[in-house]
């Protein structure tokens, strides 16, 4: 048994096609939001590869919003002619997957549906994610190394932290330990930098390994306030080491 009534169905069929209408002159007055053309020719460059990156990210951005655009308009327009084909055929109205009638008012906010609420495509947002975050998943995925006791050499984490020094968009806000200072923004910030036990930052030996020097900087200051350092360094000679 029908719920709509053959006026309300042909009330239905002049929205669809004002609406199939409406669509088509969209697409031809904008040309397919300008797909017609090329990158090249809607640039007016030969080549955007002198540009400013950002000058090139926001075309491309611009070209992704044209063809998500693009391809709604089209889905629509697929779905408009399959409701059409429906009421030539007088299967409009009633769902394609479990023959139930569908309600008057769903029909009425969305002409162009097939189907009931129930056995609606989509209905729900997938939580599945790609694949990938899977392989690259812990953060530096397989160049990572601090979790290896066999290994203390340069990994993906300290390329990373050479790179991060010069700067990211984040705030102090947003650190790992969020914190008023923006020195500290960085990965594990206080890592020691270009040494590995806290004695090779303030003891040191030139090239040929004959002069030796011991400096009282921060480092060793915190070494000492750790409760790990020698007092007795502080009157220690070069002849002493």
């Amino acid at each position: 048994m029908r719920i709509i009534t053959t006026q309300q169905c042909e009330a239905l069929r002049q929205l669809l096609l004002h609406d199939k209408q409406e669509l088509e002159s969209r697409l031809l007055t904008n040309e397919h939001y300008g797909l017609s053309e090329s990158l090249k020719d809607s640039t007016g460059e030969l080549s955007p590869i002198d540009n400013h990156p950002a000058d090139v990210a926001t075309e491309m951005y611009e070209r992704g919003k044209d063809i998500a655009l693009h391809e709604q308009d089209e889905l629509h327009l697929e779905r408009i002619e399959a409701a059409l084909q429906a009421m030539d055929e007088g299967r409009y109205g009633t769902c394609i997957t479990c023959g139930e009638p569908i309600p008057y008012e769903r029909l009425e906010a969305l002409p162009d549906t097939l189907y009931c609420t129930e056995h609606a495509p989509r209905q729900f947002v997938s939580d599945a994610r790609p694949v990938e975050e899977q392989y690259l998943a812990p953060p530096f995925g397989r160049s990572s190394m601090d979790e290896r006791d066999d290994y203390n050499g340069f990994d993906g984490e300290d390329a990373w932290q050479i790179v991060e020094q010069w700067g990211n968009s984040d705030s102090p806000a947003m650190a790992e330990h969020p914190s008023g200072d923006y020195d500290q923004l960085g990965i594990e910030a206080d890592e020691n930098d270009g040494f590995v036990e806290p004695l090779e930052s303030f003891l040191a030996n030139d090239i040929t390994g004959n002069h030796k020097a011991f400096y009282r900087n921060h480092h060793y200051r915190d070494y000492c306030d750790a409760g790990e350092g020698d007092v007795t360094l502080e009157f220690a000679s070069e002849d002493d080491f």
